[in-house]
C-alpha cells in the first residue's frame, strides 16, 4: 500500500504539470465536498439549497450549524493555501479548533473536564466506548504528541504515512477538545498530508471518503483504542483502514483527472499564454507539449488567430513551419 501510495503521489506531480486546468476544475467541488461531509460526520446538517451562500456566499448564516460548516471551510482554505508552512504544533491545533467552532465559549480550549465517549446501541442502551486522557493531562500530551509526530517525521525510521496514522489515532485517544475533536482530526490528516508531499486532498474529498465508511472508520477507531492508556494496543486496523482511504482517494483522483474537461475559454488562453512564454522560433509540436489537453485542429486555429491580430508570424510552410511572436 505504501509504494501504490508512493506512485501516485508522483503521479500527482506529473498531472499538476499537464494539466493544471483540469485540476482548477476540481478544487471547488472539492471543498464543498469536504465541508459538508466532514460536519455531516458528526451530525451537522445544512439545507442542500443552502450550501453555495454558506460556504461562498457573504449572506447572514441562519443557525449553528450553518456556523460551523462555514468555520470548517475557512479552516481547510487555510490548509490548502498555506500547506506545508503551516506547522504541526498545539497552537496550530488550537487554531483549527477555534475555526471549526466558531462563538463558542470553549472554542480554541482544551477540555477542563473529563469525559466518556458513549455509544448509543438501537435498542436504548448506552455503553462506554472509550475514556479519553483526563483533561489535566491533555495538554503535556498534546505537546508531547506532536513533539514526537515532528522527532518520527525528521528521522524517517517509521514511514511516514504510517507516523501521520500513529499521530491521527493518538490525537482521537488523547480527545482534546469537549466537542470537534472528529473535524480537527481530519484536518490535521490533510495538514499532514500536505507536509509529507500527497496534495490530492485539494481536489478530492478525504472527508466525503471517510463518511462513506464511516462504520469502518468508527470499528478500527474502536479496535485501535482498545488498551491504548496501557500501551497494548493494537493501532493497525486504524492505520490501515487510513491508509487505504488515502489510496482511495488517490485513485479517484486519477480517474476524475482523465475524465474531467478543460473548458474552451480556458483552453483558449492556455495556449495564446504559452504561445507569448516562446523567446524565439517554435514548431506546433513544442506548443502541443505544453498544452496536452488541446486537440492540434484547436492549436492551428488559435494560431491563425493570433496571426491575423498581428501578435505571430510563420515562416515556412507545411510541418516545417515555424511560428514567432512579433515583439
Amino acid at each position: 500500500m505504501l509504494n501504490d501510495l508512493a506512485e501516485y503521489r508522483g503521479k500527482q506531480e506529473l498531472f499538476a504539470r499537464q494539466s493544471p486546468q483540469r485540476l482548477r476544475a476540481l478544487k471547488e467541488h472539492a471543498l464543498v465536498e469536504s465541508a459538508v461531509s466532514s460536519n455531516r460526520i458528526e451530525g451537522v446538517l445544512v439545507d442542500q439549497k443552502r450550501i453555495g451562500t454558506v460556504l461562498f456566499g457573504k449572506g447572514h448564516l441562519q443557525d449553528r450549524d450553518e456556523e460551523e460548516v462555514r468555520g470548517y471551510q475557512e479552516a481547510l482554505s487555510w490548509i490548502h493555501r498555506e500547506g506545508a508552512k503551516i506547522p504541526l504544533t498545539p497552537k496550530t491545533l488550537l487554531k483549527l479548533h477555534q475555526m471549526t467552532r466558531p462563538n463558542i465559549w470553549d472554542s480554541g480550549q482544551y477540555k477542563t473536564d473529563d469525559g466518556e465517549i458513549v455509544e448509543k446501541h438501537s435498542d436504548g442502551r448506552v455503553t462506554i466506548r472509550f475514556k479519553p486522557l483526563s483533561a489535566k493531562e491533555t495538554p503535556e500530551a498534546i505537546e508531547q504528541l506532536c513533539q514526537d509526530t515532528a522527532r518520527m517525521l525528521k528521522s524517517r525510521e517509521t514511514p511516514a504515512l504510517v507516523a501521520l496514522a500513529a499521530f491521527n489515532l493518538d490525537f482521537l485517544c488523547i480527545h482534546p477538545f469537549r466537542d470537534g475533536n472528529g473535524r480537527v482530526s481530519r484536518l490535521l490528516i490533510l495538514l499532514l498530508m500536505y507536509h509529507l508531499g500527497f496534495n490530492a486532498g485539494r481536489y478530492i474529498s478525504l472527508e466525503r471518503i471517510i463518511e462513506q465508511s464511516k462504520e469502518r472508520y468508527y470499528e478500527t477507531l474502536k479496535q485501535s483504542s482498545e488498551g491504548w492508556h496501557e500501551s497494548q494496543h493494537n493501532p493497525w486496523p486504524y492505520i490501515n483502514y487510513l491508509l487505504h482511504s488515502i489510496k482511495t482517494l488517490y485513485r479517484e483522483f486519477e480517474e476524475r483527472f482523465e475524465n474531467t474537461t478543460v473548458p474552451r475559454g480556458e483552453k483558449t488562453e492556455t495556449v495564446r499564454k504559452a504561445v507569448l512564454s516562446f523567446s524565439g522560433a517554435f514548431h506546433i509540436n513544442e506548443l502541443l507539449k505544453k498544452c496536452p489537453d488541446t486537440s492540434i485542429d484547436m492549436i492551428r486555429k488559435i494560431l491563425r488567430t493570433m496571426r491575423d491580430e498581428g501578435l505571430l508570424e510563420c515562416t515556412g510552410r507545411g510541418k516545417q513551419a515555424l511560428w514567432r511572436t512579433i515583439r
